[in-house]
């Protein structure tokens, strides 16, 4: 198993991206990137923390390619919008990369390079050094599936799991709770 752990904005998107991703057996919304020793999700949004909503994404090479969870994460949020995802600004909503090794890092750099050419504007992902990562509350883990009717998730959500699905959806499969 391998583990990424990326920020894009509200950790529910990717969160809900990457439960319907074939090979994914983990996702956990949490913080990281802060100085915070007890961050909770007041704090977090207070914008004070340093801390950005991220996921941290566990998944099988074997089934889902690295590139598949990279180019997810680049294509299902705005990585050129610095502090900013669409009506979420702060610093809590950067876009950034958490490399836990140095060929992790490799790996998220090739991504970023690729993905650099293809927008029209230049990226603000930055690669920030992995600190500890805080679980958020449990009101945040799996979200969208427990809330798919909030308007959050109908006017942000749905929209970038439209997006996955055009581009992604040979990788994709709803999850079990969803299938009844």
């Amino acid at each position: 198993m391998t583990t990424f752990v990326l920020a894009g904005g509200c950790f529910w998107c990717l969160d809900a991206v990457y439960q319907r991703t074939r090979g994914v057996h983990a996702v956990v919304s949490g913080y990281t990137g802060g100085s915070d020793p007890a961050p909770n999700y007041r704090t977090v949004c207070g914008g004070n923390t340093g801390h950005a909503e991220a996921v941290a994404v566990t998944f099988d090479p074997a089934v889902v390619p690295d590139e598949v969870i990279l180019d997810m994460f680049f294509t299902t949020h705005d990585p050129t919008t610095l502090n900013r995802q669409g009506y979420d600004v702060g610093t809590q909503y950067r876009s950034a990369m958490y490399p836990l090794d140095a060929a992790q890092e490799s790996i998220f750099r090739e991504s970023a390079l690729k993905f650099g050419e293809l927008y029209p504007d230049p990226l603000v992902t930055a690669f920030e050094v992995p600190g500890d990562f805080f679980v958020a509350e449990g009101i945040h883990q799996d979200y969208y599936n427990r809330f798919p009717e909030e308007g959050y998730c109908r006017v942000i959500i749905d929209p970038k799991l439209a997006k996955a699905r055009k581009y992604y959806a040979t990788w994709l499969e709803e999850p079990a709770a969803e299938r009844s």
